[in-house]
């Protein structure tokens, strides 16, 4: 099975999992979210294995631009909506390989992931 990268193709951190999945020989597709959108059911199955607080990128600018009403109260359901309204707001790369579901990037994380 080939390994799914989604994100946002102009994210620097997206572009370093990229460029190091193409480095060491790792077969995987992009799923460009931006542009492409967020599939709901697949954001809801990344939600329940690892917590919408894990996925929710609440430091980037999309967030923080929202109104203080979206970004106050925020509960699982509110959270879900927000990124599937605004897919800036998912935290990125999210990798998704058979079970293996992965939110950022790191060399050492992924070298052991794809030994």
């Amino acid at each position: 099975m080939t390994a799914i990268l989604h994100g946002i193709s102009n994210c620097d951190t997206v572009k370093k999992a990229r460029t190091w999945l193409d480095d060491h020989g790792v077969a995987f597709t992009f799923h460009d979210y931006k542009k492409a959108g967020v599939d709901a059911a697949a954001l809801e199955r990344w939600v329940d294995r690892l917590g919408w607080e894990v996925l929710l990128n609440r430091a980037g600018t999309t967030f923080r631009k929202l109104p203080e009403a979206d970004r106050a109260g925020l509960d699982r359901d509110r959270a879900v909506a927000i990124m599937l309204a605004h897919p800036s707001a998912i935290k990125r790369p999210v990798l998704v390989d058979g079970d293996r579901l992965e939110v950022g990037f790191g060399s050492e994380r992924y070298a052991a992931l794809f030994p």
